[in-house]
């Protein structure tokens, strides 16, 4: 029986060896271990792949996350307190990285299709508090930027992002939400973010070989302040202005990640292929395909998930395609309102859950949650491999 597992990060690296072993020990030699040139030159590299004009490398993806927003209190662009429209389906770190920011975060449901959040639900989670809108681009098919672009714009709000899930994917004239390699800054006429943030976990499209993440941004200023935040608040050394943390992108992770990221387009292009493969041939009606945006180059496919009609169906599932050899993840299997750490405030009411005037029912978050079910995608799987799960697929009853 062919053995296929989720993700094989080892067999990811393999083709790659020489160029991190070179990597890692050119870094050694240097004697320079943390914010040194090889940390200079990803951000660089890697802002100007996403089309923005300054990159800030921190520890991870969540704090990329909080740092972007604790930037944007410093520069007087939020408030302590204020509200921030985050989708219900996301994974926990979004909403941690809100409530670590200070922010207060307002749970808006999913689009259906995309798995995204909604444009046409915000205006039914705004309050008089509402300051900015986090959007993410979940499994790796950008939001509906322009949607939410066009919402902010009409009720004055910041728009940040949550990229953890979607290096490369790529709308209009940028890439991240963000742009085409081809453009230049000056031809571009897209609405922008304040910033967007992304994780470099090792399982991600773009993974290093440990935790790493980057702020990206067209403001000069936004990027200076994340960057002293995640160097204890100090841009000269022992003069702290701000309340910082140590969150910086080490070198041997930044020389890792400039070894791989030529190869992320042709990554991402495999993984397009396959998901092709995988919504032209899956026959089954038990299992619902997701949706291939117009433009392919929306998607990065990060994960491949499906649906099935119920939560007893998706358990057979996932247990039929373990029989065959074929490994699968849930993405997420409690939406962050259910987890334990959101549980109750002092008063006994539920942190994520609104006290008044919204919705207090997340019915799509949770029936995903029920029913959806990622199986392998990685650009390293062969065609017989996805032969194999095409036909596992189409064989399975219930």
């Amino acid at each position: 029986m062919m053995k296929i597992p989720f993700l094989d990060l080892k067999q990811v690296n393999a083709p790659y060896m020489d160029a991190l072993k070179e990597a890692a020990s050119a870094v050694v030699e240097s004697g320079w271990y943390i914010r040194g040139s090889y940390c200079e030159k990803f951000e660089k590299e890697f802002a100007s792949y996403c089309g923005f004009a300054h990159g800030v490398g921190v520890g991870n993806g969540l704090d990329a996350l909080t740092l972007m927003l604790r930037a944007s209190i410093e520069l007087g662009w939020l408030n302590p307190g204020d509200e921030i429209l985050v989708p219900a389906n996301t994974y926990i770190a979004t909403v941690l990285a809100v409530n670590a920011a200070g922010l207060v975060p307002v749970l808006v449901e999913p689009d259906e299709k995309t798995f995204n959040i909604d444009p046409a639900k915000l205006a039914d989670a705004c309050t008089e508090k509402t300051r900015g809108i986090l959007a993410v681009h979940l499994y790796g098919r950008l939001a509906d930027m322009p949607a939410i672009w066009k919402f902010a714009s009409e009720c004055g709000l910041l728009v940040f992002e949550d990229a953890a899930q979607s290096h490369g994917a790529f709308l209009d004239e940028r890439r991240g939400s963000t742009s085409s390699p081809t453009e230049t800054r000056d031809e571009r006429k897209v609405v922008k973010s304040a910033a967007i943030a992304y994780s470099f976990y090792p399982t991600k499209n773009l993974g290093a070989l440990g935790d790493a993440g980057v702020v990206v941004t067209d403001d000069a200023e936004l990027a200076n302040v994340v960057r002293m935040l995640g160097n204890y608040g100090s841009e000269k050394k022992y003069v702290n202005k701000y309340r910082g943390v140590n969150s910086r992108l080490d070198e041997i992770q930044a020389a890792f990640l400039l070894a791989k990221l030529p190869h992320l387009d042709a990554w991402n292009a495999r993984r397009r292929e396959i998901a092709a493969r995988y919504c032209s041939e899956v026959k089954n009606p038990l299992i619902l395909l997701p949706e291939i945006p117009a433009d392919p180059h929306e998607h990065v496919w990060h994960v491949f998930t499906i649906r099935t009609p119920d939560r007893a169906i998706r358990d057979a599932l996932q247990k039929f395609l373990e029989t065959r050899g074929i490994g699968t993840l849930v993405f997420y299997p409690i939406p962050p309102h259910l987890q334990e750490a959101y549980a109750t405030r002092p008063d006994g009411a539920n942190f994520l859950l609104p006290t008044s005037g919204l919705s207090a029912k997340f019915p799509i978050t949770e029936a995903m949650a029920d029913t959806i079910i990622s199986i392998p995608v990685s650009q390293v799987l062969t065609d017989d491999e996805v032969s194999e799960i095409i036909g596992a697929l189409n064989e399975f009853v219930c």
